[in-house]
């Protein structure tokens, strides 16, 4: 029997509490050196980095776009090195919600004031009592719904587009990159940020 195994559940649920808190003590204590997160794609691109200061990263980047932001754990299931979590996560965007591809602005999405309630399953990979991968499935259709962007209306389309017309969006975006690169910098030893 893996000794971990009964810690495992309580550790995979602590990465949320670092999302929604940005608890570098608590990153430090959840996330393995080797943590990887794979559903950092559409994240800044320091959400990428390994280890606890990737977690972090991705927690600065979700709480510039939403404040109160919360995750509930509404199911839980283990078997050996792996916890699945059925979850919900809500919060109100009270700033840019910035999404980039291969680390370049793809899209930002001004502030609505909307909130976010949605269902998501994530799927952590544990070693040594310590998460080292995270995987999930989101519904993020539903989200950029109660965002107001899809599907999308001519307000909607007009407001995006005024945004990266202006420049607010390229803004948004090196603003929430530099956020993510802090934060991933707090790591001990990590200073050249």
């Amino acid at each position: 029997m893996n000794p971990y195994q009964n810690a495992h559940a309580l550790t995979a649920r602590q990465v949320f509490e670092v999302l929604a808190t940005g608890d570098l003590r608590l990153a430090q204590q959840v996330a393995h050196p080797e943590f990887c997160n794979r559903e950092a794609a559409v994240a800044p691109s320091a959400a990428s980095n390994p280890g606890p200061g990737g977690l972090l990263a991705s927690s600065a980047w979700m709480r510039h776009a939403f404040s109160d932001l919360h995750f509930t754990i509404i199911d839980s299931a283990e078997n050996h090195d792996f916890v699945w979590l059925r979850l919900r996560m809500t919060g109100v965007q009270t700033g840019a919600f910035v999404q980039y591809t291969g680390g370049e602005l793809a899209q930002a999405i001004p502030p609505t004031g909307r909130t976010i309630d949605v269902e998501q399953i994530h799927v952590l990979e544990m070693r040594d009592g310590l998460v080292i991968g995270h995987e999930a499935v989101r519904d993020d259709v539903t989200m950029l719904g109660q965002l107001g962007v899809f599907p999308p209306s001519p307000a909607a389309g007009l407001r995006m587009l005024g945004w990266s017309l202006v420049g607010f969006a390229r803004r948004e975006a090196r603003a929430v990159s530099a956020e993510a690169d802090r934060a991933a910098s707090m790591i001990v030893g990590r200073a050249d940020v």
